[in-house]
């Protein structure tokens, strides 16, 4: 789906290497994207992987997205 170049501009933006980046897609893979609890758990652990804080707001901004899936198809470009 995503080739190497998609990962190492994320690694370059975030110092995430591609292993975690995985890793943390694999979690999102088997895990209910609608279920608020599961949401702030997968912000939390991407915030401390990548070494930023996501404000409650912030949190809350992302959890309305994904559960009323407004998500963007094109996540590449965001990059």
């Amino acid at each position: 789906m995503f080739g190497d170049s998609f990962f190492n501009k994320v690694e370059k933006k975030t110092n995430v290497n591609k292993d975690t980046i995985l890793s943390i897609a694999s979690k999102v893979q088997n895990s209910n994207m609608k279920d608020e609890k599961v949401l702030r758990d997968l912000i939390k652990e991407i915030s401390l992987v990548a070494g930023r804080e996501v404000s409650e707001e912030k949190t809350n901004k992302i959890i309305e997205t994904i559960i009323n899936d407004k998500i963007p198809k094109d996540l590449d470009k965001m990059i």
